[in-house]
């Protein structure tokens, strides 16, 4: 399947107001005026960074970059690349020496275990940042990353308000593009930077454009899978995302509760957060 043929446009600047609107509301209802965000270099935290800039101001926004000793050089240059854009600074914490004293023990574990210990590291600095700033955690996921399970577990999920898990990833592109986001960043080939090389389609094995259309069919519009195919698209294709967003459904899920009673969290207590009042 080649070229655009679903689309996935988006009004820009109502998505703008409403995610500035949530952010600021949100943060609030939860006590806080400030956030933190860790900045990648990726076009998404980038983003994310310019809405959280827009609802609390420039005083109430911290941004990290959390890099590890094999991080590409490219990453810290963008990360700082947009934060001068933005005007905000930019404190660097290195996590190679909590990474590398785990790794002393497990010595065998692969790229993947390591990628994922990064990733929870990196979360792990950025809710203690939040505790020292008396802030909450903002996170970066996309609406793409979510429902193919692609994201680490309370690693990059990890956070308190996830502004754009309501887009997908070309429509991140499209609102980093017409914002005015440096093009270095809204073109760059995505890639979470957890080992030399990696790249967020290499591994998925298939483009984020071929995804977000399969995926706003079947989600958004409640396609059938053989609908989607009539549409142009690769059954198998088709039958490797369902099974993507089939067995990551537990990523997207609070921890199941084993009911023992008769009102269980998650079951049948599920009031809204001004339960009590």
């Amino acid at each position: 399947m080649e070229g655009n043929r679903i689309d996935l446009t988006i009004n820009s600047g109502l998505a703008r107001d409403v995610i500035v609107g949530f952010l600021r509301e949100e943060t609030e209802k939860f006590g806080f005026r400030r956030l933190v965000l860790g900045l990648s270099g990726g076009v998404d935290s980038a983003l994310v960074a310019l809405l959280a800039r827009e609802a609390m101001g420039k005083d109430n926004l911290f941004l990290f970059y959390l890099p590890y000793k094999s991080s590409d050089p490219k990453s810290r240059e963008d990360a700082f690349l947009v934060a001068d854009f933005l005007g905000l600074p930019l404190k660097e914490i290195d996590i190679t020496p909590m990474i590398d004293a785990y790794f002393q023990v497990e010595k065998d574990a692969d790229q993947v275990r390591r990628g994922n210990k990064m990733a929870r590291e990196r979360m792990a600095i950025l809710f203690d940042q939040a505790m020292a700033l008396s802030a909450m955690v903002v996170g970066a996921s996309n609406k793409t990353e979510l429902l193919l399970g692609y994201s680490t577990w309370y690693g990059d999920m990890a956070c308190s308000l996830m502004p754009i898990g309501d887009l997908y990833k070309t429509q991140v592109w499209q609102m980093a593009k017409d914002f005015g986001l440096p093009s270095r960043i809204v073109e760059k080939v995505p890639s979470a930077d957890l080992w030399p090389g990696q790249t967020d389609e290499g591994e998925l094995g298939f483009k984020y454009l071929q995804a977000d259309q399969i995926l706003f069919l079947l989600v958004d519009e409640r396609k059938a899978p053989e609908e989607v195919e009539a549409a142009g698209f690769s059954r198998e294709l088709i039958e490797r995302i369902i099974e993507r967003v089939r067995r990551y459904q537990f990523k997207r899920k609070m921890p199941p509760i084993c009911k023992l009673s008769s009102r269980t969290i998650g079951w049948d207590f599920n009031y809204l957060r001004d339960w009590g009042k």
